[in-house]
């Protein structure tokens, strides 16, 4: 009698879901809570920035970081030791006696929720292999609509914890998570899942790609001629970084290997200029919703749903299909269509007009993060495909800080239909980058 074919381990889905939603959940719910934060501590907007800044930066240096140490050491050590942090990180959070500990603790948070993804990437890496299944595109989109997901329901979320027992409790609400995700990944992560290749990590490489991308990250977050030395210092660490890992045997990051795979560099490329234009249409769009087009917060964010929706539901359709080029090519599209869309909105454009305009820049959210995840997976070393999630990850937070500081800039004078404007061009030109990019190298 004969086995039927290997199949995926579907006990391993649980833990990678609910781990790799940590960050995006902790980014989401704060973002009602920065008002009630500032008034408890008596401090301005200014200063409760370093709540979402803290954790951007963390998980910016820390995904490849501990992309690397999966990558060395297996997925479930470091998913046990990261999502146990992140119950310490919400009980220091929620204990906090003044501003300073809260802010360490979404250092010690973005730490924390840095291991779940390389690990889950990790992890179906090895089931593909022991498998044989190419590409695990339903696993893969599965991960990319849970994200999606929590970041749709994560400002409600906050809101009902605030209303419910104050912002104490949206890093209270970590503990139950990380004792979840811990009891799943001790019952059912596997134990056998070792490195690929032998190697012990690079501890000058990874400060100083630290030391790099936090001086790149806080120069975009206020960019302005006379924080230049930022800069600089970054341009020279960078250097630095380049040579010392030309230079080791077992680098932190493999540029020998990084430099001959051209498709993974487009990769990287792409999710940098896809999350520019997610991130400066969710922010700017919403911004200009509230202060232009005179809608409170609840009604904007009734508003961004269809978006967030549109995302979704493309995702969960195409996300069976591992094919790659038709998503990129359409994900530039519908971001230029945006783009040119946003051109044309002003104080009296009708409310279902500007659903339809969210619907339209919410597909090529779905389509492009899910493209460049399947793209990754097939392009990076096999050995190495923790750290490079970790970069992966990485991207979306450039993106992110390099859209906030467009938004700063057209914004300056206030969140005005002009501005609006302005940044639909930026958005054009971001939309016609990637949309050169997807073409000059499409993945299959």
């Amino acid at each position: 009698m004969t086995s039927g074919p290997a199949t995926f381990d579907r006990r391993l889905i649980a833990p990678m879901l609910v781990g790799s939603v940590l960050n995006p959940i902790n980014s989401s719910m704060l973002a009602v809570a920065l008002i009630p934060i500032g008034a408890a501590f008596g401090v301005p907007p200014s200063q409760t920035a370093w709540l979402v800044t803290g954790l951007y930066l963390a998980t910016a240096v820390g995904q490849p970081v501990m992309g690397r140490l999966v990558d060395i050491f297996g997925p479930r050590p470091l998913y046990l030791i990261a999502t146990s942090l992140v119950g310490v990180a919400g009980l220091l959070g929620a204990l906090s006696p003044n501003l300073g500990v809260l802010i360490a603790s979404r250092v010690l948070l973005g730490f924390g929720t840095s291991a779940a993804y390389p690990a889950a990437m990790s992890l179906i890496r090895t089931e593909a292999d022991r498998t044989g299944m190419a590409t695990p595109a339903v696993i893969l989109s599965s991960l990319s609509i849970a994200n999606q997901v929590i970041a749709v329901i994560g400002p409600t979320l906050g809101g009902l914890l605030i209303g419910f027992g104050g912002w104490h409790l949206i890093f209270t609400i970590n503990v139950p998570l990380s004792l979840i995700c811990v009891v799943l990944g001790a019952l059912w992560l596997p134990r056998t899942a070792r490195s690929r290749t032998a190697g012990r990590l690079d501890y000058a490489g990874v400060v100083l790609f630290a030391a790099t991308l936090v001086s790149l990250m806080l120069f975009l977050m206020r960019p302005a001629v006379s924080r230049w030395y930022l800069l600089v210092l970054a341009l020279a660490l960078g250097v630095a970084f380049v040579i010392a890992q030309l230079r080791v045997m077992a680098p932190f990051i493999d540029l020998r290997v990084l430099g001959g795979n051209r498709p993974l560099i487009m990769t990287y490329l792409r999710q940098v200029l896809a999350f520019v234009g997610a991130y400066s249409f969710l922010y700017g769009f919403t911004q200009w919703l509230e202060e232009a087009r005179g809608l409170n917060a609840s009604r904007a964010g009734l508003l961004l749903l269809p978006l967030s929706l549109a995302a979704v539901v493309v995702t969960a359709i195409t996300g069976r299909r591992a094919a790659i080029r038709g998503k990129l090519v359409a994900g530039g599209a519908f971001l230029l269509v945006a783009a040119a869309a946003q051109l044309f909105v002003g104080p009296s454009t009708p409310i279902w007009i500007l659903a339809v305009v969210g619907v339209v820049a919410g597909v090529p959210q779905g389509l492009n993060n899910l493209a460049n995840q399947t793209a990754l997976y097939q392009q990076a070393d096999p050995a190495r495909i923790g750290s490079s999630a970790g970069l992966l990850r990485t991207c979306v937070y450039v993106g992110a800080l390099i859209s906030a500081a467009a938004n700063a800039h057209f914004f300056q004078y206030g969140a005005t239909t002009a501005g609006l404007h302005e940044m639909a061009v930026f958005l054009l030109v971001i939309a016609g980058l990637l949309m050169l990019v997807t073409l000059l190298q499409l993945p299959e």
